[in-house]
């Protein structure tokens, strides 16, 4: 029989005392979130609430005024405080009773361990008459599926995330394809590097941004500012093409990657084209581009230096602090060039590889100036950037901005653009 309603809108109830107090961070709803997004369903609201059966109740009858689908997790365990199933047989009318089936199922795991079931555990073995058991074979409370009488539809997951994945991917997605639930979309998502939110804001103008179809959105992640357009609909693919064109032409300078591709995928991508291994070193940095690089087969060497450490080789390692300009004048002092070449020289000749990438960052009033050399069998390249922030904060936009050099130079030398002259240049991120 057709279902009476196509699920084209959700809403997300995460329950729980322990979340609206803030005892435990929810990564539930973001992870169902997406998948839902995926699906072509849109996602309306997304709430936590206290373990309160009438204020769950509420938020699942509030929710299902507005949603076609309505995911909750949490509330499903055995202890007086898990109210979930109460508050959905309260929506729906109905009294739950215990499940046979269930119930045995229930027992039978504490059965094949020689100990007797909890009286409490037995509320887990409930269903009302609307409801279909999701099993759960990673705990001992099952899900709900509950279809209303409108083609409306509740589901009712477990906390624990090791328990809820589980039954999401392997019993309520087959449904939701089943059901035809969602609608056709598209999406493209460009990852930038050297401009700021704000600044890819301007550059992308209001109209782009306050159009609903397609969406452009900007969103400041912590290795990237990602811009993604979506659309959804019988041409959605066609809508998404043609501004993903418009946004290349407006950005294309700062566009690193597509998708979900990190830093280690895009820089291990055009090493291994070019049969290449890399070896990194870095000063005053906590080890950021480390972070960023890995733990791929083609990284021979990470080494972290701390910003006063005496480093064999290198002209800033008798514990002397270095004196840096107060503004970036756009000179490029020998010394300076010279420390990171030979530092970068020593971290190819102790790993072997045939690319080495060194750094420095070091404060510069309120921001941090870094220092990036990238040594390949093409040329030998650096530059000085001043990113935004000192701290933890700059220290780790330092990493991102030696990434970004070296993704940009490696794929110059792939692209067969490598003059085989040593060059440099100073600049200033901006964002």
């Amino acid at each position: 029989m057709e279902h009476a309603r196509r699920l084209l809108t959700a809403e997300l109830i995460s329950v729980g005392s322990e979340l609206t107090v803030g005892e435990t961070r929810d990564t539930n709803a973001g992870d169902l979130a997406r998948s839902l997004t995926e699906l072509g369903v849109a996602i309306g609201r997304i709430q936590a609430v206290p373990d309160d059966v009438a204020v769950v109740a509420e938020a699942f009858r509030s929710a299902l005024s507005r949603a076609d689908l309505v995911v909750s997790t949490g509330g499903l365990g055995p202890t007086p405080d898990d109210l979930t199933r109460e508050a959905i047989a309260a929506v729906a009318g109905e009294t739950p009773a215990v499940d046979p089936e269930l119930e045995a199922w229930l027992r039978g795991l504490w059965a094949r361990r020689g100990i007797e079931m909890p009286a409490l555990n037995v509320k887990q073995a409930w269903l009302i008459p609307s409801a279909t058991a999701l099993p759960n074979a990673n705990g001992t409370a099952p899900g709900w599926w509950v279809e209303r009488p409108d083609g409306r539809v509740m589901v009712a997951l477990p906390g624990p995330p090791r328990e809820m994945r589980p039954i999401w991917t392997d019993e309520v997605l087959p449904r939701l394809h089943g059901l035809e639930a969602g609608e056709q979309v598209a999406r493209r998502t460009f990852r930038l590097t050297g401009i700021g939110e704000s600044f890819v804001a301007e550059r992308l103008g209001e109209e782009l941004l306050a159009a609903s179809s397609p969406s452009v959105a900007t969103y400041a992640r912590w290795d990237a500012v990602d811009v993604r357009v979506s659309a959804s609909g019988p041409n959605a693919d066609r809508i998404v093409d043609a501004t993903a064109t418009r946004v290349r032409d407006l950005l294309g300078d700062h566009i690193w990657a597509e998708g979900d591709t990190s830093w280690a995928d895009a820089i291990g991508e055009v090493l291994d084209a070019r049969g290449w291994t890399l070896a990194s070193a870095e000063v005053g940095t906590g080890g950021s581009l480390a972070a960023l690089l890995a733990d791929r087969p083609w990284l021979r060497l990470a080494q972290v230096i701390a910003p006063e450490a005496p480093a064999a080789g290198s002209a800033w390692g008798d514990g002397r602090s270095r004196p840096e300009p107060d503004e970036d004048d756009g000179t490029e002092p020998a010394r300076w060039v010279g420390e990171l070449r030979g530092l970068a020289e020593l971290a190819m000749a102790a790993g072997g590889s045939t690319v080495a990438v060194a750094l420095r960052a070091r404060p510069r009033r309120k921001d941090t100036a870094v220092g990036v050399a990238v040594i390949s069998p093409d040329r030998a390249h650096h530059e000085r950037h001043v990113v935004f922030l000192g701290g933890p904060h700059g220290r780790a936009r330092a990493g991102l901005a030696a990434a970004s050099v070296l993704l940009r130079e490696l794929r110059r030398a792939t692209a067969g653009d490598a003059s085989g002259v040593p060059s440099g240049r100073a600049r200033r991120c901006r964002g």
